[in-house]
């Protein structure tokens, strides 16, 4: 059995790279995806890297416990950002209901860290970083429920990480903080890595055949 090529730029096979429907956006927020290293081996769900890559000067920091990440606490010092992190809760400030505003920015440029994790791990990465917990937080109100097809998600209100940026995205534009250049990519991608997944799941030519399909 041959090796199978890797794309080096989306991490997954060749045959499956999906690099082509992610030009890099502008956004005058800076995005920086807090990793945790059991995604990095979800190449059929994983959804991190692929919006990553769809944002231009977006970073991935990939770990568990951030307080000692080089990359994070010089984030965190640069006095030219506002830094947050996505998380619900009752004390995060809901962008959809003005929960922030370009006056509290000031000149300084909005930087959100969004976790990359399940739900049970990415309580786990907050627990070992007192410094992520101890920063201001944002949440938003959904526009819509996940639109997993090959996934359960553990609420119907519980988000990938493509669909939470892209909700993220439509907030930040709706408060004036941002202009999302192209709001139909991250779905366009987020529709085509199921589809390729469903199109193996039916192949019975394939070991990831399923005999029962997804629910």
């Amino acid at each position: 059995m041959g090796v199978r090529e890797i794309c080096l730029r989306c991490r997954r096979p060749s045959t499956a790279c999906l690099c082509s429907m992610v030009p890099p956006m502008r956004s005058a927020v800076k995005l920086v995806f807090l990793m945790h290293p059991h995604e990095v081996r979800k190449v059929k769900s994983g959804t991190g890297r692929l919006t990553a890559l769809s944002f231009q000067d977006a970073e991935i920091v990939m770990g568990v416990e951030f307080d000692g990440n080089p990359r994070v606490l010089d984030l965190l010092a640069d006095p030219a950002y506002l830094p947050m992190l996505l998380y619900p809760g009752p004390l995060s400030r809901d962008l959809s209901k003005g929960g922030l505003t370009s006056a509290e920015l000031g000149n300084r440029r909005l930087l959100v860290f969004l976790v990359d994790a399940t739900w049970p791990l990415a309580k786990k990465m907050l627990r070992c970083s007192p410094l992520l917990q101890s920063l201001p937080r944002l949440m938003f109100t959904p526009t819509a429920r996940s639109r997993w097809l090959i996934k359960r998600q553990p609420d119907e209100l519980c988000l990938s990480t493509l669909e939470a940026t892209h909700e993220l995205m439509l907030a930040l534009e709706a408060a004036g903080l941002d202009r999302y250049e192209r709001p139909d990519q991250l779905l366009a991608v987020f529709a085509a890595l199921q589809a390729h997944q469903l199109a193996c799941a039916a192949d019975p030519g394939r070991a990831s055949y399923r005999k029962q399909p997804y629910k």
